[in-house]
């Protein structure tokens, strides 16, 4: 699909956006407060007081079961992605499609898959070869972009243990694909060499036919069943078979895709019931094998030799690569530095951390190979935001904001706020609950901890706590051994009364919460606009947008930020 016969969707004017970013920061002046608290400090701080005028079993009656469901149908500015982004455009599955479900679980599967079908898309669109994924991780959307589209990927990632991960996790895709592919030819060979049968055991019954005339129906009949056959499973393209019963197959009709070539030479699949159908020079024969093999003399056997190592030398350098690089990516990264041969190309990012969609966007525009960016960030409490330096003069580039008007407008969220952003209210509409219980004795222990020990603050970590405790009482003591705190200095008797005193207001923490889970797509709206604001900006940009690419209960972080260069 070439840029000039395929438009581009409707996208969003630089005005709607900046409209509705300025919409959902009006909204939030009085909703991120309530955001910016920490749960922790529930009751030392009295936050339900300070911060919510009516009973918590109003506010869980409002935000609970349908209602919530209708909350999220509804207009509000908590809710103005789904006018401004677009949907992702469907570019053709390919001819062998990969079953993902033996290597990932159902949400990856589910997020690679959509966005290996977008990335190919805009590859298609652009001509492009090469993409270049930024915290590949495991390799997952690399590995599936390289086997399933062809395409030469380059994924590269801080660590250097998901970097030797990638490696052997494709390697053993790689394995898997092969014999995939190799399944697909069995099943060709099998149609044919049946159909083949079928057909001379008919010419034998019917002995008044014409020698002729029987090999012509022959090969017709098989001409059809391959090329269906080995179509959908090598992603052949081939044209519509003549309907003259006289004539043969030409080479025209059975025009093999480089890739597919190099896949039969790979497979040594030269079986007479291929060569006799398939034109002279759609397959290379492995001249080392004695039946089907003429012999050839000296210039041909060194012209056959060159081409062949041309052919992998173009196959090395083009198609169906995934190189796993490990590298620390920031906004200042010279990428030329880290892929040697960086050309025209797609930089990508599935749930990329923290400052690394920003930065993702940053090297977009300022790199003028990458011709397009298909970014989908997650980990927003990772995010730097420059009031939150602690050194005076440090110059950096921070993650939040990008645009030019939360900048501004002097915009600060905080780490408690875009904690907020990372939570899932649509799997909390469908029923998933939320960790009350766990979070209550959290805050409980913060008051025994203020109150007992006189510790506000501590800068150890109590961890995963709650699961390995039987009760709240075991849950205090395995927590008191964490923060090195003398445990004789409170009985468990004390310790129970605690529990007494503040288990009436467990109603309290949860309908706080629920306020946060409300609030907390409205914080990742703001991050979002912020950056397809950024974009909107550049002169640059031929298109740019937000799109839903993934199911919001599978995948909660279910926006990519896409845009594509002039």
């Amino acid at each position: 699909l070439a840029a000039s016969n395929y438009p581009l969707p409707p996208e969003p004017s630089a005005e709607t956006v900046n409209e509705r970013l300025r919409a959902v920061a009006e909204f939030l002046r009085w909703g991120l407060p309530l955001c910016q608290t920490h749960t922790v400090e529930f009751y030392t701080r009295g936050l339900w007081e300070k911060f919510v005028a009516l009973p918590p079993e109003t506010v869980l009656s409002a935000l609970s079961g349908d209602r919530l469901q209708r909350l999220l149908e509804e207009p509000t500015p908590q809710r103005p992605l789904e006018d401004v982004a677009g949907k992702s455009h469907h570019f053709g599955k390919p001819p062998v499609e990969m079953n993902t479900d033996n290597f990932m679980n159902d949400k990856k599967s589910h997020e690679v898959k959509l966005m290996s079908d977008l990335v190919d898309g805009i590859a298609k669109y652009y001509g492009l070869n090469q993409v270049i994924d930024l915290g590949s991780g495991k390799g997952y959307l690399s590995s599936f972009l390289s086997l399933q589209y062809n395409l030469k990927v380059y994924g590269i990632d801080s660590s250097n243990t998901n970097t030797h991960g990638a490696n052997e996790r494709n390697r053993k895709l790689k394995k898997h694909w092969t014999a995939y592919q190799r399944r697909a030819e069995a099943n060709v060979r099998d149609q044919t060499l049946t159909e083949a049968k079928k057909s001379a055991k008919q010419d034998k019954e019917k002995c008044n036919a014409n020698a002729s005339e029987t090999w012509l129906r022959t090969n017709n009949s098989l001409q059809s069943h391959v090329q269906v056959a080995v179509s959908d499973a090598f992603g052949i393209e081939s044209a519509e078979i003549s309907p003259d019963p006289n004539v043969g197959i030409t080479k025209n009709q059975y025009a093999l895709k480089p890739e597919v070539q190099v896949q039969f030479i790979e497979n040594n699949l030269t079986e007479n019931v291929f060569l006799d159908i398939l034109p002279a020079d759609a397959v290379e024969v492995d001249c080392s094998s004695k039946s089907n093999c003429r012999e050839l003399c000296e210039e041909e056997k060194e012209q056959r030799k060159v081409a062949s190592l041309k052919a992998k030398a173009s196959r090395s350098k083009e198609a169906n690569i995934y190189s796993p690089l490990t590298s620390f990516i920031t906004a200042e990264t010279e990428l030329h530095d880290i892929v040697g041969d960086l050309e025209d190309c797609v930089i990508v990012g599935l749930h990329t951390c923290g400052d690394l969609a920003p930065s993702t966007l940053r090297l977009f525009n300022a790199v003028p190979e990458i011709k397009a960016v298909c970014s989908v960030g997650c980990c927003y409490h990772l995010l730097s935001e420059v009031h939150e330096m602690h050194e005076e003069g440090t110059q950096g580039i921070w993650g939040f904001p990008l645009g030019r008007y939360l900048k501004e407008e002097g915009w600060f969220c905080g780490r408690n706020a875009r904690m907020a952003a990372c939570l899932a209210l649509e799997r909390v509409a469908v029923g998933q609950m939320l960790p009350t219980e766990s979070l209550f004795y959290r805050a409980v222990l913060q008051v025994i901890i203020e109150e007992c020990y006189g510790i506000k603050r501590s800068d150890r970590n109590i961890g995963k706590v709650y699961s390995k405790s039987s009760s709240f009482l075991d849950y205090v003591r395995i927590s008191l051994k964490k923060l090195e705190l003398d445990e004789s200095k409170i009985s468990d008797s004390l310790i129970l009364e605690y529990f007494e005193k503040y288990k009436h207001r467990m109603n309290e923490l949860e309908a706080f919460n629920m306020l946060k889970v409300v609030l907390g797509p409205c914080i990742e709206v703001l991050i979002l606009l912020d950056r397809l604001c950024y974009l909107k900006e550049q002169e640059n940009i031929a298109w740019s947008g937000l799109v839903k690419l993934f199911d919001p209960i599978k995948s909660p972080r279910c926006y990519a930020v896409v845009a594509l260069k002039k």
